[in-house]
């Protein structure tokens, strides 16, 4: 291999692995996410455990972070917490800050 090749292939490497890092630190702040929101939602620690794990799911729903945010605030509408939608971004927010504490 010539030096460019090396050096194209330490890029490569380095964008796939901060691609995976990205995608742990996005699962990470989502389930985050649902433990805040399990917590507003009195959920026993199974159930906790299970909505956190539909909410990083939910976020293969579509690009962007819209499908969490609209199944979060849904599910905590629909459990009688009157929250809102800035609420729920803040909330992530900081869950991300977490995230990202944890991780890297």
């Amino acid at each position: 291999m010539t030096t460019f090749d090396n050096r194209e292939q330490a890029i490569e490497n380095q964008y796939a692995h901060d691609a995976e890092m990205q995608f742990r630190v996005t699962a990470r702040r989502n389930k985050l996410l649902g433990g805040w929101a399990a917590r507003l939602m009195k959920l026993t620690e199974a159930e906790a455990d299970s909505y956190s794990k539909s909410v990083v799911q939910a976020d293969f729903e579509e690009a962007g972070d819209e499908d969490v945010v609209r199944k979060v605030l849904g599910d905590l509408t629909s459990h009688g917490i009157d929250v809102g939608d800035s609420e729920v971004r803040q909330a992530m927010e900081g869950c991300l800050a977490e995230a990202k504490r944890q991780l890297l």
